[in-house]
C-alpha cells in the first residue's frame, strides 16, 4: 500500500501528514503511524496527521502517536495541518475539525519552506473529571501526586488532552524517566502527557516536556498551553508568556475575554514523499 506524505516539524516536533484516498480503520491507522514513524525502518517522526474532509470546517484532523495511539489534540500538529491546507487553499484562515471541537487557525508570516502560525485550543480544564484523573479532589492544583514513594506538587489539566505540570528549579535530574512513570500513573486512566517547568519570570518560562505515546519529542503545543495555564492558576505567571523549549520559543495567550488558549509559533516543511507499507495488521 503506497501512501504519500509530507514531513512538517515545529521546533523539531515532527509529523508526516497524510491524506488517505481510501478509508482506513483505527486499527489500520495505528499500524500506519507505528510504521512510519519508525525512524530506523520507516520515515521517522513523533506522529501521523490524517486529514480527511469535513462537512463543518475545511478539513477534519486526527492524530495517531509513534506508538500507535490515538491523541485527542495537538497544538503543533494543528499548525502543521495549517500549513498544509495553504498550499492548495490561498487563504490566511482555517478552521480544523478535532475530536472535540472545530478550531480556528491563522497563518502569521509566510515565507518559502517556514511559517508562523496561531492555532486555537479551546478552554482549558481544571477539574478531575474532565483531564481525566481518577481523584478524591475536585481539582489537582499544585496539588500531591504520589510517584515511586515522592510526592510530588503537580498541577493537573485537559487543553483538550490530558496535561500534569510539574514546576521545577532546574532540569538537571532523569526527567525523562520521571515523565515516563507519571505518563502511565494509574491514577490517569488515558494516561498523560507532562511537562517539567522552570519559572524565569511571569512573561517566561522553559519547558522540557513528555509526550504521551511518544517521549521526549523537543516540544509540544498544547503542552507549552498546559503550563502557562497551570502557571496562571498558581497565581504566577500571566496570561501572555513566551514558553522556551530546546529548540526554540512558543509563545501562548490565554484570552481573558473568552477564555480561549491561542498557540502561535514557527512550522517547517521538511519534504514530500511516497511510503510503501507491505503490511496493516
Amino acid at each position: 500500500m503506497k501512501i504519500d506524505y509530507t514531513k512538517y516539524h515545529a521546533l523539531k516536533n515532527d509529523f508526516l501528514v497524510i491524506e488517505p484516498k481510501i478509508k482506513l480503520t483505527s486499527s489500520e491507522l495505528s499500524a500506519l503511524a507505528i510504521g512510519m514513524c519508525d525512524r530506523k525502518d520507516g520515515v521517522g517522526a513523533d506522529g501521523i496527521i490524517v486529514l480527511t474532509g469535513s462537512k463543518k470546517a475545511d478539513a477534519s484532523f486526527s492524530i495517531y502517536n509513534s506508538d500507535g495511539s490515538w491523541a485527542e489534540k495537538s497544538g503543533n500538529g494543528l499548525r502543521i495541518a495549517g500549513m498544509h491546507l495553504s498550499r492548495n487553499i490561498r487563504k490566511k484562515m482555517f478552521s480544523i475539525e478535532t475530536s472535540n471541537r472545530v478550531d480556528k487557525i491563522r497563518i502569521i508570516e509566510k515565507h518559502k519552506s517556514e511559517m508562523i502560525i496561531t492555532t486555537e485550543l479551546g478552554e482549558p480544564r481544571f477539574e478531575t473529571i474532565n483531564v481525566p484523573m481518577i481523584s478524591k479532589s475536585k481539582f489537582m492544583i499544585n496539588s500531591i501526586l504520589r510517584v515511586g514513594g515522592i510526592d510530588f506538587p503537580v498541577t493537573c489539566l485537559s487543553v483538550g488532552n490530558p496535561h500534569t505540570v510539574l514546576f521545577v528549579d532546574d532540569f538537571n535530574f532523569d526527567w525523562k524517566q520521571l515523565g515516563k512513570e507519571i505518563e502511565f500513573h494509574k491514577q490517569f486512566p488515558n494516561r498523560t502527557n507532562v511537562e517539567f517547568v522552570k519559572f524565569i519570570n511571569r512573561k517566561r518560562i522553559k519547558v522540557a516536556d513528555w509526550e504521551r505515546g511518544a517521549g521526549a519529542t523537543g516540544s509540544s503545543g498544547t503542552g507549552a498551553a498546559a503550563a502557562v495555564c497551570a502557571g496562571v492558576m498558581m497565581g504566577i505567571l500571566d496570561r501572555q508568556c513566551k514558553v522556551q523549549f530546546e529548540n526554540g520559543i512558543m509563545e501562548i495567550n490565554w484570552r481573558s475575554d473568552n477564555n480561549i488558549v491561542e498557540l502561535t509559533g514557527p512550522v517547517v516543511r521538511v519534504l514530500s514523499g511516497e511510503f510503501q507499507l507491505e503490511r496493516i495488521n
